[in-house]
């Protein structure tokens, strides 16, 4: 046998060799989950909140471990996102099934000026009695938005003193271990958002 058909055969056998090592390390390797939200896992912001709820007790996202927490923010007087998106979650919290009660809705109001506790409470409890709406103070929505990467405005309305708010729809969400993972856009969906966090559940 030549020298050369030598060389080739020995490339060929460490080429086969190496292609064997990579298949088994890659069948031992857990495959990444495959979210159809956003992946913000490692996001240095939206890392966690400390505000009071409807029921005047501080909350953080700690306060919730073992289930999956999805933060929006909103506003009780908002006419079309903010009810459609309390609404999906509801769903999705049917859609889970026995796994509904891993799921904590939490509602940010960005108009603490009208969102009294009151109601922010009766807010919630036309959606589902153990979803949670936290409220800032006027002074502390700014920091709690520039934490969070959110966008709100107080936009003027026809009559002197009205006004409405014009805010981020989307929504954060969080594994069971309190870390952020995943950004939901607005319109997504009950069923992507139901998968989404059936894949936290299972992989955290």
């Amino acid at each position: 046998m030549s020298s050369g058909r030598r060389r080739t055969l020995t490339t060929l056998s460490s080429l086969a060799a190496l292609t064997l090592t990579s298949a088994w390390l890659t069948g031992c390797t857990p495959d990444k989950p495959q979210f159809k939200s956003i992946d913000l896992t490692g996001a240095d912001y939206a890392q966690d909140f400390s505000l009071p709820d409807h029921n005047g007790q501080l909350r953080t996202v700690k306060d919730f471990a073992g289930k999956v927490v999805v933060v929006f923010f909103g506003f009780t007087q908002c006419p079309d996102v903010c009810p459609t998106s309390m609404a999906e979650l509801a769903e999705v919290k049917r859609l889970l099934g026995l796994d509904g009660d891993k799921l904590q809705a939490i509602f940010i109001t960005v108009d603490p000026e009208r969102d009294t506790p009151e109601l922010l409470k009766a807010y919630m409890g036309n959606f589902d009695p153990g979803f949670l709406a936290l409220r800032p103070t006027p002074e502390q929505l700014p920091q709690v938005a520039k934490d969070f990467k959110i966008y709100y405005k107080k936009v003027g309305g026809k009559t002197k003193g009205s006004y409405t708010m014009d805010h981020s729809a989307g929504s954060y969400i969080y594994d069971p271990k309190g870390r952020v993972r995943l950004y939901n856009r607005y319109g997504s969906g009950a069923e992507v958002l139901a998968s989404d966090i059936r894949l936290l559940i299972k992989t955290s």
